[in-house]
Formats: C-alpha cells, sequence, structure tokens
C-alpha cells in the first residue's frame, strides 16, 4: 500500500514516517516499480506499534530501543519494565511541574480585578513579584469556611503569606448545623 495508506491506518502523519525511515527507526519500505513507496502488513503493525509508544510519551531513542527488545525474542522483561517506569517516573514529574504552572496561573488571574484598572497583578506576577504557592493558596481557601477553626487557619495562612484576609465571611451558631 501507498504511504498515504499506511498513514491513514497507523494514525502516523506521512511526513513522519518518511522522518522515521529517514532517522532509521523503520526500514526503509520498498519501492513499486512507479517508485512509490509501498508499505505491507508488518510495516502496517510496527508503525502501529511506534504510534503507541509515542502516545505513551516515549522518545525515538526510548522507541529505538522498545523495537529493539520488541523483536528479541530472547530479551528480559525488566528491561520493557525499567523503560516503562522510567517514563511513568518523568511523566509524574512533567505532571507536577504542569500542576504547579496550573495553580500559579490561577492564584495571578485570582488576584486580578479584570476592571478597567492599569494596575495588574498578572502582569506584576510575571515581573517577579512573589506569589503564593499552591500548598499555601489551598491552605488559603480550605473548606469549610463556615466552621470558626477554618476561618482563623485561612487569617493565618493569608498572614503568613503576607496577605491580609479582606474579605468578610458570616458565621453565626446556624451555621453550625
Amino acid at each position: 500500500m501507498k504511504i498515504s495508506k499506511a498513514a491513514a491506518a497507523s494514525g502516523i502523519s506521512e511526513r513522519m514516517i518518511r522522518h522515521y525511515e529517514q532517522i532509521g527507526l523503520v526500514a526503509r519500505a520498498a519501492r513499486r516499480s512507479s517508485g512509490y513507496r509501498d508499505y505491507g502488513d508488518n510495516d502496517l503493525h510496527i508503525l502501529r506499534f511506534i504510534g503507541r509508544a509515542r502516545d505513551l510519551g516515549f522518545s525515538v531513542p526510548e522507541i529505538g530501543k522498545l523495537l529493539e527488545l520488541w523483536h528479541d525474542r530472547s530479551r528480559a522483561s525488566a528491561d520493557v519494565k525499567e523503560l516503562a517506569l522510567a517514563r511513568a517516573a518523568e511523566l509524574k514529574r512533567k505532571e507536577r511541574s504542569l500542576h504547579e504552572m496550573r495553580c500559579a496561573l490561577e492564584a495571578l488571574a485570582q488576584g486580578c480585578h479584570g476592571d478597567d484598572r492599569p494596575d495588574c497583578p498578572i502582569l506584576g506576577g510575571l515581573e517577579g513579584t512573589p506569589q503564593a504557592s499552591c500548598d499555601e493558596r489551598a491552605v488559603m481557601t480550605a473548606r469549610p469556611l463556615w466552621r470558626g477553626d477554618a476561618i482563623a487557619a485561612s487569617s493565618s495562612a493569608l498572614k503568613a503569606a503576607g496577605r491580609d484576609n479582606r474579605r468578610t465571611i458570616p458565621y453565626s451558631d446556624d451555621d453550625d448545623r
């Protein structure tokens, strides 16, 4: 089958298939007399393997190692597991980093009035003005806020983070029910 059909069947673009051939990740496809690449079922199987590995976040060198292990029937499964666990650890590190970035952006946006005023805490945060971390924000917004001890804890956390508790939270004995 032509590269366009192989791309559609494998979920990998024609450009990436050519790239994988060029860097030696996959063998160069046989050529028809017309000069078109000719992909068979085995080629599709390998391309799908590569696609699934890419979807799981493996790098090209890691995929190369996985392909070697896949083709080596005398491999130790421990080698494959080691690659998978290393990738999972890297994804966990990235997940934490993305979480921190999201929290920082949410904290910046939460501090912005979003009105016609020229002062902008988002730009101040990008400039380097200290902001509360995700953990500090979690303490500051801890629920339930109707309980006196949670309010005191939130006030303490706000003061520790160098912020005033400017909002007022009504509290009455009825809130304990």
